[in-house]
C-alpha cells in the first residue's frame, strides 16, 4: 500500500459528495479573545454518527467491487461510521468489539445495522479475531486508519476547510492511528505547502478521557504520511483533555468527547505557540459517555468554587442539623446533597459529623460559609475534589 495522493482525496470528496454532510467551519470569538489567535472550530460532531469517521467509512466502501461483506474491529466511532453507511448501501457489516465494550456502543452500532461480535479483551485481540473471520467467511477487512481509501476520505476535511478558510496558518488535529492527520496533511499541503499541521496526541500511561486516540502507535501510512508532512507533534494529559471538554460546553455550547477536545487542549497548553495566528480546531467526534460529561462538570463546577463539600462536627441533638442548614442558608448557599454520618466516622458517640455538598458563587464564598458555622460553634472543614481534607 502507498499513501493515498491529492487527487485521490479530490477522487474522494467526489465520491462522498451528497452522502456525507460537509461540516461547517465557524469562528468562535470567545475562544479567540481568550487565546489571542483567530480560532476556527471544524464541527465533525455534526455526522448522524457523531464523528469525522464516515468520510472515510463511505470511501472505503465505494472503493469496494461487489464485497460479500465487511468486518472490523473497533469499540467506537470507526464501527458506527462503517456500520451506517454500510447499511445505506445494502452491505452486510460485521464488527468485532473486545469483550468489555460498554454496552451503548455496541447498542448504538447494532442500531445502524451491523452484527456485533465480543471478541477478546483488547482492541488488538478483537483485530485478530476480525482478520481470522474476514479469512474464512470472505470478508473484506476494514482497518479504522491504515488504508489509503480510508485515509483519502478523511482529508476530505481539509479540501472543506481550506475552501472555507484559505487564510488559516495552522490546523491542530488528534492523532490515535494517524488516518485523520495523514489525510488533512496530503490536502492541506497540496493547497497551503507553509500551513502548519499539528498532531495531538495523549500518552499512553494508564486510562484516558480520549479513548478515540489512545491507540500505541499511528499505523504504518499514517507514519510515513506524518515524516514526509513534517507534522509537528504535542502530547496533552488527563488534566487538559478534561478542561477542553468543560470549556466547549460552557463557552460554545458544544458536546466533544476527549479526543475532539485534545486540540483545543493543546491550543490552551501552548497559546505562545500560536498567538496572532489563523488556527482551525479539528473537532473530530462528540460521543462521549453521559456518565464522564456529568462527572467533568460537576468537578469543573468544584474546582472553579461553585461547588464544596464541608464536613461539619455537630452535636447529636434534636435540631442540629436543623440550625446547620439554617446557617448554610443564611449565607448564601445552596445544599445540594447532604450525609448525616453517626456511625462509620471515628467521632464521639455524642457527636455526629455531617458532609454537606453545597453550590456556591465563587471560593470567596466558600470561606465566607465556613467562617460562618465555625462561628456558631459548628467546627468545619472543607473537603477536596478527591474527598481528601484540605
Amino acid at each position: 500500500m502507498i499513501p493515498p495522493s491529492f487527487s485521490d482525496i479530490r477522487a474522494a470528496q467526489a465520491a462522498i459528495k451528497g452522502s456525507v454532510l460537509r461540516t461547517p467551519s465557524l469562528a468562535a470569538p470567545t475562544l479567540a479573545a481568550r487565546f489571542g489567535a483567530s480560532v476556527i472550530l471544524k464541527l465533525e460532531t455534526l455526522h448522524p454518527t457523531g464523528s469525522f469517521k464516515e468520510r472515510g467509512a463511505l470511501n472505503k466502501l465505494l472503493s469496494l467491487r461487489a464485497p460479500r461483506g465487511v468486518i472490523a474491529m473497533s469499540a467506537g466511532n470507526h464501527a458506527q461510521g462503517l456500520a451506517y453507511h454500510a447499511k445505506t448501501l445494502g452491505i452486510p457489516a460485521t464488527i468485532v468489539m473486545p469483550e468489555g465494550t460498554p454496552f451503548n456502543k455496541v447498542e448504538r452500532t447494532e442500531s445502524h445495522g451491523a452484527k456485533v461480535l465480543l471478541r477478546g479483551a483488547s482492541l488488538a485481540e478483537a483485530e485478530r479475531a476480525a482478520m481470522a473471520l474476514a479469512a474464512s467467511e470472505g470478508l473484506t477487512f476494514v482497518h479504522p486508519y491504515d488504508d489509503p481509501e480510508i485515509i483519502a476520505g478523511q482529508g476530505t476535511i481539509a479540501l472543506e476547510l481550506l475552501e472555507d478558510h484559505p487564510e488559516l496558518d495552522a490546523i491542530l488535529v488528534p492523532v490515535g492511528g494517524g488516518g485523520l492527520v495523514a489525510g488533512i496533511a496530503i490536502a492541506a499541503r497540496a493547497l497551503k505547502p507553509g500551513i502548519e499541521i499539528v498532531g495531538v496526541r495523549v500518552p499512553l500511561s494508564g486510562p484516558t478521557l480520549a479513548d478515540g486516540i489512545a491507540v500505541k502507535e499511528p499505523g504504518a501510512l499514517p507514519r510515513a504520511v506524518i515524516a514526509a508532512e513534517r507534522v509537528r507533534c504535542v502530547t496533552v494529559d488527563e488534566t487538559m483533555i478534561e478542561a477542553a471538554i468543560e470549556t466547549f460546553l460552557e463557552t460554545e455550547r458544544l458536546v466533544v468527547e476527549g479526543a475532539g477536545a485534545a486540540p483545543l487542549a493543546a491550543l490552551d497548553h501552548d497559546p505562545r505557540s500560536f498567538a496572532g495566528k489563523q488556527v482551525a480546531l479539528l473537532v473530530s467526534g462528540g460521543n462521549i459517555d453521559a456518565r464522564i460529561l456529568s462527572s467533568i462538570l460537576m468537578r469543573g463546577l468544584a474546582r472553579s468554587g461553585q461547588l464544596a463539600r464541608f464536613r461539619i462536627e455537630l452535636s447529636d441533638v434534636p435540631g442540629a442539623l436543623a440550625r446547620v442548614t439554617q446557617i448554610i442558608g443564611a449565607a448564601g448557599g445552596n445544599i445540594v446533597e447532604i450525609y448525616h454520618q453517626r456511625l462509620f466516622h471515628d467521632v464521639p458517640v455524642k457527636l455526629a459529623e455531617v458532609d454537606a455538598v453545597v453550590e456556591t458563587r465563587n471560593p470567596r464564598h466558600i470561606q465566607e460559609i465556613d467562617s460562618a458555622l465555625t462561628a456558631a460553634g459548628f467546627p468545619t472543614r472543607r473537603l477536596s475534589n478527591r474527598s481528601l481534607e484540605t
